[in-house]
């Protein structure tokens, strides 16, 4: 199940600075993983980045420093073909408007001690750092200094408690609600039966000769005979099996239904722990297989998963409301994207 926070119900409309594994983080998430990802490379020359203002929300100017962070976090490290830049650019300016509407409506709520949150914010995150200098360019990555990063921290504490005072309270989640997500969701709740096991394989081409096949399969004959006469399992693979997994005595940890190829998987389910296959043939070879666990397949009881399906469904609902107050706010504000 989803793990919802209340402080993160809303999809990627905040922008603010955050503390989070060793480096500040600015929360935007887009929406068109299509216009997001870097996935042709395109040889069209990249586009002059943004200057000065691209955007303004009731008179409150948007600059194109904020873009650049968002759209940092919006990529994670990816690069844009330059022919999907401007989808991302106005990905990116969708996203810093509706944060500005959420803040100019968070704006007008009191906040007792948010000087005092604030600090007490800063200094947290602060402390995950090493040192002063990663801390430095860790806000200097992001074109920021501790001024701005106080101002973006004032942001994300009106917002959140914008969030939890406004929209929050007025969601609930009955019972038949839980219910009905459990009982439409059984895939979510289940997990199937699995096997843990080891092989060894004695590889050969499928399309290799007659006499290539006979050779590997005598040989895996071979070993089939020695185990059973008690010689160790995992010191045969490791002397023997092509399989990348020898070097782990032919291990192949856990694995479902539907991960091996069928003669393989019919082979192994059909084991119960501690017993051994027949040699097996596949497109890869010979193999003799070695079942270690079987875990039957499990469903998990519903008041177990109880509490994180009423969360899940809350932060749906929250966010459901998040996003109507700011498509009405967009109605009533005056916009205007400069960005070209």
């Amino acid at each position: 199940m989803q793990n919802i926070n209340s402080s993160v119900w809303f999809k990627g409309f905040m922008i603010a600075a955050l503390v989070s594994c060793g480096s500040f983080v600015v929360a935007a998430e887009t929406e068109t993983k299509k216009e997001n990802a870097a996935a042709v490379v395109s040889t069209a020359p990249a586009p002059a980045p943004p200057q000065g203002v691209i955007a303004r929300v009731n008179g409150i100017d948007i600059n194109a420093v904020e873009l650049r962070r968002a759209e940092k976090i919006m990529l994670r490290g990816q690069t844009v073909p330059a022919d999907q830049q401007a989808a991302v650019d106005k990905q990116a300016v969708k996203q810093l408007i509706s944060a500005e509407l959420l803040y100019q409506g968070a704006a007008k709520q009191e906040y007792k001690d948010l000087e005092k949150d604030i600090d007490e914010k800063l200094v947290k995150g602060k402390s995950r750092f090493k040192t002063e200098e990663e801390f430095q360019k860790a806000i200097k990555d992001l074109e920021m200094n501790e001024k701005e990063l106080r101002e973006y921290t004032r942001r994300d504490l009106l917002i959140t408690r914008f969030i939890e005072k406004t929209f929050v309270p007025k969601v609930t989640v009955s019972e038949s609600d839980v219910r009905a997500f459990y009982d439409k969701n059984p895939d979510k709740f289940s997990q199937a039966e699995s096997v843990k096991a080891s092989h060894i394989l004695i590889g050969v081409e499928s399309a290799a000769t007659p006499e290539a096949k006979k050779k590997a399969r005598e040989k895996a004959e071979s070993l089939r005979k020695e185990l059973a006469g008690g010689a160790d399992f995992a010191t045969l693979a490791k002397g023997n099996s092509t399989c990348p997994s020898s070097k782990q005595g032919g291990d192949l940890g856990s694995f479902g239904k539907g991960q091996m190829v069928p003669p393989f998987e019919n082979a192994v389910f059909a084991l119960k722990p501690g017993e051994m296959s027949d040699v097996v043939e596949t497109q890869f070879g010979y193999h003799i297989i070695k079942l270690t666990e079987k875990k039957p397949a499990v469903v998990t009881d519903y008041k177990e998963v109880k509490p994180k399906i009423e969360e899940f469904l809350k932060g749906q609902g929250v966010n459901e409301s998040i996003q109507k107050y700011i498509a009405d706010s967009e109605k009533a504000a005056k916009i205007e994207i400069l960005l070209k």
